[in-house]
This record gives C-alpha cells, sequence and structure tokens, in this order.
C-alpha cells in the first residue's frame, strides 16, 4: 500500500482499532455492504467509491427473490478492488459464483475463507436460522452453519449474511432474528470484525460482540479502517 496516499485519504473518516492486531503502520480501508436487492443506483453508487478503499465486501441479498442477481453483480463486476462477497437469502452460493464467473478481484465465499494482505477473511451466507420464505429463500439451520463455521480462523473478518444473535438484529418492532451459531462462532473465534445485513431495521447499525465490532452494512456503504 502506498502509505502517504492512504494517510491522506484517512481524513475525516474514523479508525477503527480492533483487538488482537498487531502494531504496524498499515491499514486496510473496507467498503461494507449488504441487501442492495437490485437497486442498481446504490450499486452504481458503491462501484464509484470503490476505488478509495482496498477491500469491498458485500453481505449478500444482491438479487430479489433469487432474481435480478446477474445485473446487479455486471454492475459490481466494475470493482477493480479484492471483493469479499457472501450469498444473502436472495441467492444461493452456486448462483452467486456463476454470476461473479470472469471477476477476478471476487472472492465468494460460503463456508470457506481467503487471505488479503495478510488477513483472513472467512465467509458464510444464507437466511440463519431458515426464514419463513422458504419457497424460494436461501436458508441454513443452525446445526448445517455450526459445521460450516467450525474451520473459521480466530482474529480474521468474519462475513455472514444473517447477525449473530443480540446484536444488531431488531426489527421495527424490537424483535431479535439472530444466529445464535453465527453469535457463538464469534464468541469462540474472535474475529476483528463481523459484517452482516439482513435485518432491514438495523441497517447502519454497530455494536460490540466479545470485542469484536459487529456491523449490520446495509446497501449505502459504510466505510471501515483495519490496521493490518
Amino acid at each position: 500500500m502506498n502509505h502517504t496516499k492512504y494517510n491522506q485519504r484517512l481524513c475525516g473518516t474514523r479508525i477503527v482499532t480492533l483487538p488482537g492486531i498487531p502494531s504496524t503502520n498499515q491499514m486496510m480501508k473496507l467498503l461494507l455492504f449488504s441487501d442492495v436487492h437490485c437497486n442498481l443506483e446504490k450499486v452504481r453508487s458503491l462501484v464509484e467509491r470503490s476505488s478509495d478503499f482496498d477491500v469491498v465486501i458485500g453481505a449478500g441479498d444482491f438479487g430479489v427473490k433469487r432474481t435480478g442477481l446477474a445485473k446487479t453483480i455486471d454492475i459490481l463486476k466494475g470493482i477493480n478492488r479484492p471483493t469479499v462477497l457472501v450469498p444473502g437469502n436472495g441467492e444461493s452460493d452456486e448462483e452467486l459464483r456463476e454470476a461473479c464467473h470472469g471477476w477476478a478481484n471476487a472472492h465468494v465465499l460460503h463456508g470457506s475463507g481467503t487471505e488479503i494482505d495478510g488477513i483472513n477473511f472467512f465467509g458464510l451466507g444464507g437466511g440463519i436460522p431458515e426464514t419463513p420464505f422458504g419457497e424460494w429463500s436461501f436458508d441454513l439451520s443452525e446445526d448445517t452453519a455450526a459445521q460450516m463455521l467450525a474451520s473459521c480462523p480466530s482474529g480474521g473478518v468474519l462475513v455472514v449474511h444473517s447477525p449473530p444473535q443480540g446484536v444488531v438484529d431488531r426489527d421495527s418492532n424490537g424483535k431479535r432474528w439472530g444466529s445464535a451459531t453465527i453469535r457463538t462462532a464469534v464468541e469462540e473465534k474472535r474475529p476483528r470484525l463481523v459484517v452482516c445485513g439482513h435485518i432491514h431495521d438495523s441497517w447502519e447499525t454497530e455494536e460490540e460482540l466479545a470485542g469484536a465490532k459487529v456491523i449490520n452494512a446495509g446497501p449505502n456503504g459504510v466505510e471501515k479502517v483495519l490496521e493490518a
């Protein structure tokens, strides 16, 4: 990273210091989003902003009820930065991988991980626990999610579509819809940052769990800075 140029870009941006990160002069600037649901105006805005960031993270629901995924991803392919994506409950992992075919910068994660500039990213998509929208929704049981999260490394960035139970998971009536399994994984794996979406009424909210910042990103795009 060009640190002189990078530090100039940090002006006016709040730096998040997360536990367990070595003290260095390197920073990683992240653009986080979720639940764009075929809103192409918002998608184009994210693409335009993306060049100012080191990594872009999309936490699922790019389409609407298993439709519109390709046209959304075709625009997102304009991002020329490493981009970590997980499926939402509105598209499956297979559908997302197919739509991202040929996008060299895309890392589609679902029960898997990747390393970017020395930081581990692990992803798990889908609605967890199962939603009431079974005829079209891509959902996982808590038991299946636990098996798929077992290989998540400690101290990385966890990208999930569904939030952990008890944080950034309230709807407009105050009911919580988060996953108990994801909460347990956060408590055990101690990631630096958790990025999620899914619960629209909690978009752009941030809470802390087991020392990790947990952010329900939403479609507008949230900026975060990590020490690398």
